[in-house]
């Protein structure tokens, strides 16, 4: 049974930057829910490329894998086929946590879950990379870098699948997506006080990128296509081919 997420629900002195700690593990199914439009079809999605995609002997890379939804995604999607599925995340709780999780499965790809940093990862003889709601988290200076590093890792016909909360270049536009969010969440059973504090929290942590940056970032990566199949509000998902 998902917890509920109400970390946010009382007043706090201070609103600190946040965290993937453990009170945030522990609602973290609730939460992505009822804050993300389209999670679930995004989720979904994943497994359906990873049928169409992930070769035999092969690797695929869930980088920022959280409690591993998109990892067992794939697990569940290749059972005629035979690959290394890798999740990684940089919080120690995340990782523990989704452990236990993907233990609980008897999967035809068992996923391996490892801590590390997305920019310090090895990739290699990768046919799909995953990123959902990631790259937002890591530093913009690294994030070209990282992109080339996953082309590079990836064999011909890989994908790198980037899911991202982004920024309309306008100012009135990207407040009017955010008010469009902000309702989706409350609509969800979230207080204003909630959406408030978790807004102000994430303010310095989560670094949005409009869809032209994103898409700029991954041509200088080097990926001969770039397609958005997925957005609702300020919300997307990317997929990006390396032919």
């Amino acid at each position: 049974m998902k917890k509920h997420d109400n970390i946010f629900a009382a007043p706090l002195n201070k609103v600190t930057d946040f965290k993937f700690d453990e009170s945030v593990v522990d609602v973290f199914p609730d939460m992505i829910q009822r804050s993300v439009p389209g999670y679930e079809s995004i989720i979904h999605a994943i497994g359906e490329l990873a049928a169409m995609k992930v070769t035999d002997g092969s690797r695929v890379y869930d980088l920022g894998c959280s409690l591993g939804a998109a990892s067992l995604s794939v697990a569940r999607a290749t059972e005629n086929k035979t690959c290394e599925i890798i999740g990684i995340d940089s919080s120690e709780a995340m990782v523990d946590r989704c452990k236990r999780v993907v233990q609980t499965f008897s999967l035809p790809n068992p996923v391996r879950v490892e801590q590390g940093m997305a920019q310090d990862i090895r990739i290699d003889n990768a046919s799909m990379v995953i990123m959902n709601f990631t790259l937002q988290f890591i530093p913009p200076a690294d994030r070209e870098s990282l992109l080339k590093r996953i082309f590079d890792g990836l064999n011909p016909g890989g994908i790198l699948v980037l899911s991202e909360k982004i920024r309309h270049p306008s100012v009135a536009g990207n407040e009017l997506l955010i008010d469009l969010h902000h309702q989706f969440k409350r609509d969800n059973g979230y207080s204003e006080l909630e959406v408030s504090q978790k807004r102000a929290s994430l303010e310095k942590v989560m670094l949005t990128d409009t869809y032209a940056e994103h898409e700029q970032r991954l041509s200088n990566a080097g990926f001969d296509e770039v397609v958005m199949w997925f957005k609702c509000y300020n919300f997307t998902s990317i997929v990006a081919l390396k032919q």
